[in-house]
């Protein structure tokens, strides 16, 4: 979704994605963020008293929240054997990885240091996929060792890198390839669009069943399944099903040349509302899919971040100044593109919201900034919100998923605190960087010598 929300002189128009709400509305706010004696809340609990607590900015995860999106997953595909595989880049936090695992939850990782993040919060190698088109050698020798259920292959060299790995490591590598169906959706951004053919991502079908024949003919290779995934914040049900459709042909051709499958992945990239509008229909897609997979023998995998843990989490930032310059309202806030860098590199749109309303306050177009020196620096631009005064916090949300995943140290600024809350408890499950945490592993040299 672009952030051009309202049309002004010098700046961008409503584009069709863009959400319309009423100004200072609570249309946007996800679920179980109540707003109660004019306070947003997580549940029961205050997140004014949460950000004096833990100071800002701040990120607030709604743990119950998540527990219910896993298990909604589970219930609508509980015809299948099936496994969530969390999408691990969304939101690595050890406490929320734990949470998905102790349901039966997987994960879907993409590095050796999500690998390790997933074990060490509990979650079993064996539920474990490992996607991404540029796996290193000590990445594949440490999965492997690990004995995770299955690399998901994206390129002729990746499977003869792994075969080699294999080889050394005297045991078969279990793989899975992922298929690309050339499928171009229209996502929000075209960075988010992953099943077309000019995508780095996957393995053309023809290509595909070429690199089957070959795993399976290898002593040092297990065809374990097939993978697909065409995007991120996809809405709509119809591109699914036509991926599975097209992966579901290469399956049962593949299966008259006595090469079987043992699950089919398909995939994440299950859109969320932003803006008040709806995210995809989950029970809609469920039911096609268990059409589709009904006796045919396959365990169904998916991956969802961003549906798990998106709209479970707020980013607390507070104000520090507004400003009026060149005809625009500048609110400057603690946190920006270090914190949340979504709407400066994705254009992503978030839902914003004083924490406390306050009566009387004038309405009007303003710029949300950071304290960074980058003009790309903000949360928020042209969006009509009660003005608010040094000091008061705002609710970011809906940011759970790529926000302090993607958060960065830029300008030598101490990544933020982030905290979880279930039912009547609330827990810190990651400290504020400290100022030596910045400077951890660096050395300086001893003097040159002339």
């Amino acid at each position: 979704m672009g952030e051009g929300v309202l049309s002004m002189a010098g700046a961008p128009a409503p584009s069709s994605g863009d959400p319309v709400l009423t100004p200072g509305g609570d249309e946007g706010r996800p679920p179980g963020f109540p707003r109660r004696h004019g306070v947003l809340h997580c549940r029961t609990h205050d997140l004014e008293e949460l950000a004096e607590r833990f100071g800002t900015p701040l990120y607030v995860y709604d743990g119950d929240g998540i527990r219910e999106r896993v298990q909604a997953f589970q219930a609508a595909f509980r015809e299948l054997d099936f496994l969530l595989a969390y999408s691990v880049k969304a939101n690595g936090n050890l406490a929320v990885l734990n949470r998905i695992g102790a349901l039966g939850g997987g994960a879907d990782i993409v590095s050796l240091g999500e690998l390790h993040r997933a074990l060490q919060a509990g979650i079993p190698a064996e539920r474990i996929v490992f996607a991404g088109v540029g796996k290193t050698v000590e990445e594949m020798e440490g999965a492997l060792r690990a004995g995770i259920l299955a690399f998901h292959v994206e390129s002729e060299g990746e499977l003869d890198s792994l075969e080699r790995v294999a080889e050394e490591e005297g045991r078969p590598a279990p793989v899975g390839i992922r298929v690309n169906p050339d499928i171009l959706v229209n996502t929000p951004h075209e960075y988010t669009r992953t099943g077309h053919a000019a995508s780095k991502f996957g393995v053309a079908v023809e290509d595909a069943i070429r690199l089957y024949r070959r795993a399976h003919a290898s002593p040092h290779l297990e065809v374990r399944g097939v993978d697909v995934h065409i995007g991120s914040q996809i809405l709509d049900v119809e591109p699914y099903l036509e991926a599975l459709d097209a992966v579901l042909a290469m399956v049962d051709r593949l299966a008259s040349e006595g090469i079987g499958m043992g699950y089919l992945d398909l995939g994440g990239g299950f859109g969320v509302a932003y803006g008040g509008e709806e995210g995809l229909p989950l029970q809609e897609l469920a039911r096609e899919v268990v059409e589709r997979l009904r006796g045919r023998g396959l365990r169904l995998l998916v991956e969802p971040g961003r549906s798990v843990v998106g709209e479970a989490g707020v980013l607390l930032t507070r104000v520090l100044h507004t400003k009026v310059a060149g005809g625009k309202t500048f609110v400057i806030t603690d946190g920006g593109m270090t914190e949340l860098l979504r709407p400066s590199h994705y254009g992503g749109w978030h839902f914003i919201t004083p924490v406390r309303t306050r009566k009387g306050a004038p309405v009007g177009p303003v710029d949300v900034v950071g304290p960074v020196c980058e003009s790309g620096d903000f949360l928020a631009l042209n969006r009509e919100l009660p003005l608010p005064l040094s000091g008061d916090l705002l609710a970011v949300a809906t940011a759970g998923a790529y926000g302090f995943s993607m958060a960065s140290n830029y300008n030598a600024r101490r990544r933020p605190a982030e905290v979880l809350v279930e039912g009547d408890a609330v827990h810190l499950v990651r400290h504020r960087e400290t100022l030596d945490d910045l400077i951890r592993g660096e050395e300086i040299p001893p003097p040159a010598t002339l």
